[in-house]
């Protein structure tokens, strides 16, 4: 009896505390990690950071952020954090940074890419794995001044802003400059092979800045890289949808009307390079990287006025025919739908027909059909279908050398991985430039 008085005193002692405190966010246990943050703890990831010098920047931006007194202070901290890390692997994959990054990734190769071996400058992981550590610094931390619900999701979404590139848009002012804005992706698929790198995002972040030279003079291409998950593509809620879409509407529409080109690019097919033709408006749900998946018509805004099929206006037969490198670049066209009238999908290797309900576009029904399908839809509401050129590209997959195909024995990088990787990344580069003096002058000819 006397220790369940003392159980009884003490929970009425916990109740009136909890009758007494603030309605704040500390009442409330911090949210977990999510199952892509998860990752971050398995040998892979760390080995990344590590040997890209990039194991710093979690526990840098976890100590700045202790150091904060006030959600205002906090907000600072994250975008200034954010834009760094930007910032800090642009430059890694052009050539700059810090003479300890340059001694640590210049160790010879061992074991043929042996695990002590550094990594090369063209890696697009060592962003992706800092990231998500900032990432679940913010999630998980509980500061004492208290944060709601909003204010963690806000500052999620301010890293996710910075540290993507999305606001370091900067094209000069001199009218005789064009304007390129290409995108790219995370690394996905990751249950399958933790080492997975995806030459989109390398490609991002070895041109973003740079300068290509055009038939029409100088072109300046600007680039930002975009999550694999579903949710942030949707905006999350439906009046994320009614207020302008997500994650790539809220991007690429302050500069869709500004440039002379786009386009999106993502990991495809092994071997080649597709041009696709034409984009579908289908989630065929394969999971993300959450593990998340989504098997719906793609959510946008303006639903009542949505179509099935959105088509490229890229110069896709001049691209084809040039030489832009050792993989072969196809005009791809198939898609599949369900036709007017029908119930069963059949596949159409020509195109859509009239009429009918899209399961798939060039690009498949995954995010790259759906990066594709959002950035040409936005183009098209924009009034820009006929002055605007733009598409998608999907890259060969980026594929390890002979004998570092098992994940669970294989290194992390090997020469012909990082070869295979600066060839996808030049390639890439090549088809822009193609691209650019095929339409500039004279936008949307030999379509």
């Amino acid at each position: 009896m006397h220790s369940l008085r003392v159980r009884i005193g003490a929970l009425g002692l916990a109740l009136l505390a909890g009758l007494a405190a603030p309605p704040t966010a500390t009442a409330q246990a911090a949210p977990t990690a999510t199952v892509e943050e998860q990752r971050l703890d398995r040998a892979v990831p760390q080995e990344i950071l590590k040997r890209s010098g990039f194991d710093s920047v979690a526990p840098e931006f976890a100590r700045a952020l202790a150091k904060t007194h006030s959600y205002a202070q906090a907000e600072r901290v994250v975008a200034r954090q954010g834009s760094l890390l930007w910032r800090r692997a642009v430059g890694r994959a052009q050539g700059r940074g810090p003479a300890e990054y340059e001694r640590r990734e210049a160790l010879p190769w061992k074991g043929g890419g042996g695990r002590r071996a550094g990594l090369s400058r063209d890696d697009d992981r060592p962003l992706y794995w800092a990231r998500l550590g900032m990432a679940r610094e913010v999630r998980t931390w509980e500061p004492e001044f208290g944060l709601s619900d909003a204010q963690r999701a806000a500052l999620l979404s301010k890293l996710e802003v910075t540290s993507r590139g999305q606001d370091a848009i900067r094209y000069p002012h001199d009218k005789g400059v064009k304007r390129i804005l290409l995108t790219g992706f995370d690394p996905f698929t990751l249950d399958r092979d933790i080492r997975i790198s995806n030459p989109s995002g390398a490609t991002a972040l070895a041109l973003d800045g740079t300068t290509i030279e055009t038939a029409d003079g100088p072109a300046r291409i600007e680039t930002v890289v975009f999550p694999v998950r579903w949710q942030d593509f949707a905006g999350g809620t439906s009046q994320a949808f009614d207020s302008g879409g997500g994650t790539v509407e809220r991007t690429l529409r302050p500069y869709l009307p500004k440039v002379d080109l786009f386009t999106t690019v993502s990991q495809g097919r092994v071997g080649r390079f597709d041009v696709e033709r034409t984009n579908g408006a289908w989630r065929g749900g394969f999971p993300d990287n959450d593990n998340i998946g989504r098997t719906e018509t793609i959510p946008v805004p303006a639903p009542a006025t949505q179509p099935q099929w959105t088509s490229t206006t890229l110069p896709y037969r001049a691209i084809v025919a040039a030489h832009t490198g050792r993989f072969p670049v196809y005009d791809h066209t198939e898609v599949t739908e369900i036709p007017a009238g029908g119930t069963d999908p059949v596949v159409r290797p020509d195109g859509p027909t009239a009429g009918s309900t899209a399961r798939a576009g060039g690009g498949g029904n995954y995010l790259s059909n759906e990066i594709a399908y959002r950035a040409t839809l936005l183009r098209d509401r924009l009034g820009l279908h006929d002055t605007l050129p733009g598409g998608h590209v999907h890259t060969p997959v980026l594929q390890f050398g002979t004998g570092n195909t098992d994940p669970a024995t294989g290194t992390v990088t090997d020469p012909e991985f990082v070869r295979n990787r600066l060839d996808i990344i030049a390639q890439v580069r090549a088809i822009v430039t193609v691209a650019a003096n095929s339409t500039f002058g004279d936008p949307i000819r030999d379509r």
